[in-house]
């Protein structure tokens, strides 16, 4: 079976790994075009590019997925089979283009969290179990019908980052019984409304933007610290600190713990000036275990209480 794999982060490269592994002919790697990142804009490749050089894949990086050339290229291959994880939204005239069609991982239990963002937007949420799902592509995105589903727990103080670590795992090994099922011809698929139950709401996961990340004290510990994890490591959650001169700078939040204690008054940042730093929210107090602030590296609170302290007369806005 010839497979063409679409794909660009690190949570991609398990699933290309596997495939390769176990013998399949990956006859090329579609991935985005490289990138200039940092001062010296030095062009940036994406881990499955890396991937795909360290192991001789033919790698195709167009601008625009409906560039002619880039189409014909694709169809000489005479690829069976089309696999995407963690890619961009592709025309029908490419993923109707194999003999199997294309089949796309997602992070989630589909029909929930249906969007680009899955795995920040359930945990934020404060699920307890989230998984994934292998589909096949049609027009409306990811609404296409489902092969196979993984549930995966959701730790009570688990991040994004370390669920989507586990998670691209997991995805990995549904991949590669996708693939070996449509191989053997035992590929039954089903429409998404069955995994609907009667009365069950459908949660989106948009993008995450800059408004998502910004912690409001008004809100439950609970919700804050799931808001916290949901967006750790990346982007991270933050809170605005304005000083006593009027300036304003952003203290981001990357671990927390909750405590809750009832009905709290005022919304502030607390700090003994030494190893604790929480804020009163509320229903209680966020403890922030690890943080950062401008022009420093991410740290324990401790740490940075060191070396830098916060006045009483400072306001989170």
């Amino acid at each position: 079976m010839k497979i063409i794999f679409l794909g660009t982060p690190d949570f991609a490269v398990p699933s290309l790994d596997i495939l390769i592994k176990s013998g399949y002919e990956v006859v090329g790697v579609i991935t985005a075009p490289d990138k200039p990142a940092g001062r010296g804009q030095k062009l940036n490749i994406s881990a499955i590019k890396h991937y795909a050089l360290d192991h001789n894949l033919k790698v195709f990086q167009p601008v625009k997925l409906s560039d002619p050339d880039f189409l014909n290229e694709v169809r000489s291959l005479n690829a069976d089979l089309q696999i995407v994880v963690a890619f961009r939204m592709m025309p029908e005239v490419l993923w109707s283009m194999p003999k199997y069609g294309t089949f796309n991982l997602h992070g989630s239990l589909l029909p929930q969290y249906r969007g680009a963002a899955p795995i920040n937007r359930a945990v934020m949420n404060g699920e307890r179990k989230t998984g994934v799902t292998t589909f096949f592509l049609r027009h409306e995105i990811d609404t296409g019908n489902i092969v196979f589903r993984q549930e995966i727990p959701i730790g009570e103080n688990e991040s994004a980052g370390e669920l989507h670590d586990k998670m691209m795992i997991v995805g990995a090994d549904l991949v590669l019984k996708t693939v070996k099922a449509l191989e053997e011809g035992n590929i039954i698929s089903h429409v998404q409304s069955e995994f609907v139950e009667e009365g069950e709401m459908l949660k989106s996961a948009p993008k995450i933007f800059k408004d998502d990340c910004k912690l409001n004290c008004s809100r439950s510990v609970a919700d804050l610290h799931n808001q916290v994890r949901g967006l750790s490591p990346f982007p991270g959650a933050f809170v605005d600190i304005e000083k006593e001169d009027g300036s304003v700078f952003p203290l981001k939040i990357y671990k927390s713990l909750p405590e809750p204690a009832g009905t709290v008054l005022t919304h502030e940042l607390i700090s003994d000036g030494k190893s604790s730093l929480k804020l009163s929210v509320a229903d209680g107090f966020l403890h922030l275990l690890e943080v950062q602030i401008p022009g420093k590296k991410r740290m324990k609170a401790d740490e940075l209480l060191r070396g830098f302290k916060f006045q009483d007369d400072w306001t989170v806005l």
